[in-house]
């Protein structure tokens, strides 16, 4: 019997993903902000989002201290936040969250499928979910 070897977390895809950040700064310009810290692995964000006239997202810019994962995610979601409404953003979030448990599917949301290597690694999640929820948290101070 063959034991369970995890699959290779860090990939050439999760690595090209980290280095995309640097095409998403965190400016003045973005209205709604969110810090967010990951308690498994100490990684922080700090995002800046605005919305368009039609409450759509109309920028995006993160300031990342993460891992390779958690910077690959951020990238991620920088890369197909724009035109998404804040439910859309919130319903992502949390397929996310169930799938990383083990309880759905991997949500849609573009190039998402190179986090598949993460599910496996339980210290990760957090790192994973972090620019999702920073998200939220900044989206949620727009409707109050």
């Amino acid at each position: 019997m063959r034991a369970h070897v995890p699959s290779k977390l860090y990939t050439p895809e999760i690595l090209g993903l980290a280095t995309g950040l640097a095409g998403f700064p965190l400016t003045e310009d973005l209205p709604l902000r969110a810090e967010e810290r990951s308690r498994t692995c100490g990684s922080v964000i700090t995002l800046g989002l605005a919305l368009d006239a039609d409450g759509l997202v109309s920028g995006v810019g993160m300031k990342v201290s993460a891992c390779a994962i958690g910077q690959a995610s951020a990238a991620l979601l920088a890369q197909g936040v724009r035109g998404d409404n804040p439910g859309g953003v919130r319903l992502t979030t949390d397929a996310l969250e169930r799938w990383l448990a083990g309880e759905g599917d991997l949500p849609a949301w573009p190039g998402i499928a190179a986090l598949a290597p993460a599910r496996e690694h339980s210290g990760r999640h957090g790192a994973v979910l972090l620019p999702w929820k920073a998200a939220c948290k900044a989206l949620s101070s727009a409707a109050a």
